[in-house]
């Protein structure tokens, strides 16, 4: 009896190694893209395609083009009136670029966190329920139920549960950026772009937002730019080195940090530039 449920148990774990070991879907497929910002050609024939419930993550020097790239991916670059581009994004096999893809629709399946927190000037509550209520759900007990599983989601329920209608701005700021990524997480999103997203926390703030993203990927797909080499190494299953507006290298973050393929992403995660 103990044999076979020990023969079981190997077996379980067998099956989930070939599971694990199955090639990801793409979420993300981008061919051939270009971007000027006016006369100024930012982005390169960007070939990169992003696998789901991965981390990835895209570093290079200031100036390079990674949160451009990152904003083209939900469509907020073309905020800037002098943008044009050329090739494909391809979300789910669909080319968000065509003028018939609605941006509301692309902006309800990817989320996006920013460099500084931005809570709203309103309550806890009142941050997470602005998306759902925007989406036409006014039920006051499906709210309280999208509040604390967003909250939950991001990790920092327990410590705001009891101050939900205190304003967002007196939390510390690792807690507001917790806050805004559960905002993030209100409108159930399949995509979370993270735009060095810990930049401006104190490094106990900076690891629990990292293990909260190491958490979320189970049920995301998460794209982060960072300045941060360790972090990258830390937390990203794969990454993307970026440098003039160019992909130089894409693969394993573990192959990118320890033997890439490139002198110029060797000298640049080695500090020799940047």
């Amino acid at each position: 009896m103990v044999q076979a449920i020990v023969r079981e148990e190997q077996q379980t774990k067998q099956e989930m190694k070939v599971l694990q070991n199955q090639p990801r879907e793409n979420v993300y497929e981008t061919n051939n893209l270009n971007l000027w910002y006016g006369d100024k050609h930012a982005l390169k024939d960007i070939n990169l395609n992003i696998q789901e419930n991965n981390v990835t993550a895209i570093i290079g020097p200031s100036g390079c083009g990674k949160s451009t790239y990152l904003k083209t991916l939900n469509r907020m670059v073309e905020l800037v009136p002098s943008v044009r581009t050329t090739g494909e994004i391809n979300y789910r096999q669909r080319n968000i670029l065509d003028k018939g893809y609605s941006v509301e629709e692309l902006r309800t399946k990817v989320g996006m966190v920013f460099q500084k927190p931005n809570p709203f000037p309103k309550s806890i509550y009142d941050n997470i329920a602005y998306g759902p209520r925007i989406h036409g759900i006014k039920n006051k007990k499906v709210l309280d139920q999208i509040v604390e599983q967003s909250l939950r989601g991001a990790a920092i329920w327990d410590e705001v549960k009891d101050r939900l209608h205190d304003n967002a701005y007196g939390l510390s700021g690792g807690q507001q950026q917790r806050i805004c990524i559960a905002r993030c997480l209100a409108i159930e999103p399949d995509v979370i772009l993270m735009d060095e997203p810990t930049s401006a926390l104190d490094p106990i703030s900076t690891l629990k937002v990292e293990e909260l993203v190491q958490e979320l990927k189970e049920n995301y797909s998460i794209i982060i730019v960072t300045h941060n080499m360790q972090q990258a190494a830390r937390i990203s299953d794969k990454t993307a080195f970026f440098l003039n507006g160019e992909v130089i290298e894409f693969d394993a973050t573990d192959k990118i940090f320890s033997n890439p393929s490139d002198k110029r992403t060797e000298d640049y995660v080695s500090g020799r530039f940047g």
